[in-house]
């Protein structure tokens, strides 16, 4: 949902730890809306959080998807002729050019993070096929509210661009196929895919955008996004995180500390480096060192991540 607010309410505000809100602290607080950072060169994406009491926005349609997801309370909204009823869990998906609004469905008002797309990426993505289209505008197929985790999880910091690209292509293809496409076979180009992760292996001390790696591919973006998949079993910026997890864990056997192989690693910082450790194998490196019986556990370097 976007728009103009339908009361008189600021249209952004500094991110303070009040935008990871528990419901109390919203119920006392006023209502507030947040744009998220976007990465340089950023295209055809804006990603928001808000919290609003009552009303929301006012009837309006804009020409971007809006696909989000409720945290708390019930959204409500006028779509396509019926009002609609968001719930934690869910997912929303608005079309281009559709009319709604956006109000509380309950008095203790609904706390929503959102993301807005350009079509023409999906349709980029897609490959030529008709943009997906899901009736109700809301969907608890869990493929759908998994292809929007990257792109709605904290707003206070931008997305990697490689990152943020390959969640794009995942979100279009969970469109498509809980809108009920049909998959079609397509063939893969297996130079152009091998040139890219040997392109990414080069890479790893530093942020690579998907443009840049199609340029080193000779093949276009999506393409090679789709090709990367089917022939290495997972995405370009998937590959080049795990490669970067290699690493840290050769530094850090090596003695190095975490701060340090993180940097080394082409991570932003430490904290960034635990968050996709964890993700990858369920534990902070601190502990998987000391699992190990590795030294560097007892480091004061190795922290507490």
């Amino acid at each position: 949902m976007s728009g103009e607010p339908a009361s008189s309410l600021p249209r952004s505000q500094p991110f303070s730890p009040s935008h990871t809100l528990s419901s109390a602290q919203n119920k006392r607080g006023s209502d507030w809306i947040y744009r998220s950072p976007q990465t340089g060169g950023a295209r055809g994406i804006e990603r928001i959080e808000a919290f609003f009491h009552q009303a929301g926005y006012a009837m309006h349609r804009h020409d971007t998807y809006a696909i989000g997801r409720t945290l708390s309370g019930v959204q409500s909204f006028r779509y396509r002729g019926s009002t609609r009823n968001s719930l934690p869990g869910g997912t929303m998906v608005l079309h281009p050019d559709e009319p709604h609004d956006g109000q509380a469905g309950t008095g203790d008002g609904f706390h929503y993070r959102m993301i807005y797309v350009d079509p023409a990426l999906f349709q980029q993505a897609l490959g030529g096929k008709p943009l997906p289209f899901l009736e109700g505008g809301l969907s608890n197929d869990p493929r759908l509210f998994a292809a929007t985790q990257s792109l709605l999880r904290a707003m206070d910091s931008a997305i990697d661009p490689l990152e943020q690209d390959s969640a794009l292509y995942d979100l279009a293809v969970a469109l498509d196929t809980v809108a009920g496409a049909q998959d079609t076979p397509r063939p893969v180009d297996y130079r152009a895919a091998t040139l890219a992760r040997d392109y990414l292996l080069a890479s790893l001390d530093r942020a690579v955008t998907l443009d840049e790696l199609a340029a080193a591919a000779g093949r276009d973006r999506w393409s090679l996004s789709r090709d990367f998949r089917v022939l290495f079993g997972t995405s370009p910026h998937r590959y080049l995180t795990m490669r970067r997890l290699d690493l840290v864990r050769q530094l850090v056997l090596k003695g190095v500390s975490l701060a340090d192989a993180s940097a080394a690693s082409g991570f932003a910082d430490q904290s960034h480096m635990t968050r996709h450790f964890k993700h990858a194998w369920g534990v902070a490196p601190a502990q998987w060192l000391k699992m190990l019986g590795s030294p560097s556990a007892g480091s004061p370097s190795a922290g507490t991540r």
